[in-house]
């Protein structure tokens, strides 16, 4: 019975939000109009808020409060030699599998494992069927182990630079934004005078010809991320891996995602990529399961020997006050390891509507039950709701529109809404995240004070108008 409840609750929830993406205008399918393109998302006025605050914060925390890292933004087309020194060209590509019986496409690796030559029932043709699993695998779609062979398939998105579509001009677009640092290494290095270790970090689109898309803005083909990678003397990348899991970890909790939902999972010897020496996954409890949030790897000297390797250009640190272990004297060439922590954009949005969104019931003094979204005030797309009681009274609209202009000109983003009954203002505010409404009434004009609500628990105050904004300001900060 258990597991019944679990297998309907979870498809709800995400119909939830994918509904309240569309309603509130956080997340629509891109070209809807025309039937919708898969995979492909764009973002309203609150989701594009709602992610640039989530980068903002990556940023901030990542850059901003650090002296040991330092931002890059680098172009998405790069020589394509980048990709085959990375062994994106020749090795990037996922097990394609299609299914003879309902025709669907999918991944052999992500597909649900059987034990071969196992009975499998499945159904075809509106009817119970069986056969037998001559592989380690089943269609996830209809359970059917009559399949295809496997076939490799290429993720990169393959285009051509310049007029002529000739087999020279052929670029890619990046499915990460982890190269371009490891080839701006030694720009980055030398301009800033910088002394391992040190990081470099970079937010941006990537793009992978996913053969499986899934979970609305979860796994698409256009997605974006935010990376960094760690260059570090080789000795010490025991210490700041076990330093950046914890790290990275506790960023998603100081943002107020729940605990409970969030785990820190080492990779076995085997899922390790062949690059790594060592990696964890922070992951979360998606509906679904647990799945990947971020990866936060070992990926040792791999990537800067490829590079040096392929260019033919020395990517090596000169330590002056490191001995060397050949000649016994201070001073020696060295490539550093690196660790890398790497976060999905898109899916830590998808991650923080999820955790945040909550259900409440009708209570004593409210007849009506409320959806709302328990973003943190820092993540909110508006921080703060201004609200005249009344629609009719030019006082009041007038009064609450400066005030508007207040928190706009201190950084505050701010929204106006004068329509419907004043509950229903809340709600909707409620359901956008918003964690402070400003009510302007009619004791404003006797006495300066407006009223200050509290999204998470409908707590109201009563507070000096020329306060608000610095009240707001510092309980975004708490």
């Amino acid at each position: 019975m258990g597991d019944k409840k679990k297998k309907t609750a979870e498809p709800d929830l995400m119909q939830k939000i994918v509904g309240l993406c569309k309603r509130r205008g956080f997340v629509f399918q891109s070209s809807e109009i025309y039937g919708g393109l898969k995979s492909a998302y764009d973002y309203g006025p609150l989701g594009v808020e709602l992610k640039r605050n989530v980068m903002a914060e990556w940023w901030r925390s990542m850059v901003h409060e650090r002296e040991d890292v330092v931002g890059l933004d680098a172009s998405i087309i790069m020589s394509p030699k980048v990709w085959q020194a990375s062994g994106h060209v020749g090795g990037f590509s996922d097990p394609l599998v299609d299914c003879k019986v309902c025709k669907c496409r999918f991944r052999a690796d992500k597909a649900p494992q059987v034990e071969v030559g196992t009975e499998v029932t499945f159904r075809a043709g509106g009817k119970t069927q069986t056969g037998i699993a001559e592989r380690g695998y089943v269609c996830p779609e209809c359970g059917s182990p009559e399949l295809s062979e496997e076939r490799e398939f290429n993720l990169l998105f393959k285009t051509n630079l310049g007029p002529v579509d000739t087999g020279d001009s052929t670029v890619y677009l990046r499915p990460e934004t982890a190269q371009a640092m490891f080839v701006n290494f030694l720009n980055v290095q030398s301009t800033y005078r910088l002394r391992p270790p040190f990081g470099i970090a970079q937010q941006g689109k990537s793009f992978r010809n996913e053969i499986t898309v899934e979970h609305f803005i979860f796994r698409s083909c256009e997605f974006e991320q935010m990376e960094m990678e760690y260059f570090c003397p080789p000795e010490e990348a025991p210490k700041w891996l076990d330093y950046w899991k914890q790290e990275r970890f506790d960023w998603y909790v100081n943002l107020g995602c729940k605990k409970e939902n969030l785990r820190l999972r080492a990779h076995e010897e085997d899922e390790l990529a062949h690059y790594a020496d060592g990696c964890y996954d922070v992951e979360y409890k998606y509906p679904w399961g647990w799945d990947e949030l971020e990866g936060i790897a070992n990926r040792t000297n791999y990537d800067l020997k490829k590079h040096q390797e392929a260019s033919g250009k020395k990517l090596t640190y000169f330590d002056p006050v490191r001995e060397n272990p050949e000649t016994g004297k201070m001073g020696v060439h060295y490539l550093p390891y690196v660790i890398e922590p790497a976060a999905g954009a898109t899916r830590t949005v998808l991650m923080f509507l999820l955790d945040a969104y909550d259900e409440e019931p009708p209570s004593e003094g409210r007849k009506e039950g409320r959806v709302v979204l328990r973003l943190h005030p820092r993540l909110a797309p508006i921080k703060v709701a201004v609200l005249p009681l009344v629609k009719k009274d030019e006082w009041l609209t007038g009064k609450a529109r400066e005030i508007v202009k207040a928190f706009l000109k201190n950084g505050v983003n701010a929204f106006y809404d004068e329509k419907d009954a004043i509950g229903r203002r809340y709600a909707r505010q409620d359901e956008a995240g918003t964690p402070f409404c400003i009510t302007v009434d009619g004791q404003t004009k006797e006495d300066g004070t407006v009223t200050i609500r509290y999204r998470d628990d409908m707590r109201q105050d009563r507070i000096k108008l020329e306060e608000a904004v610095d009240i707001v300001n510092k309980k975004m900060r708490e």
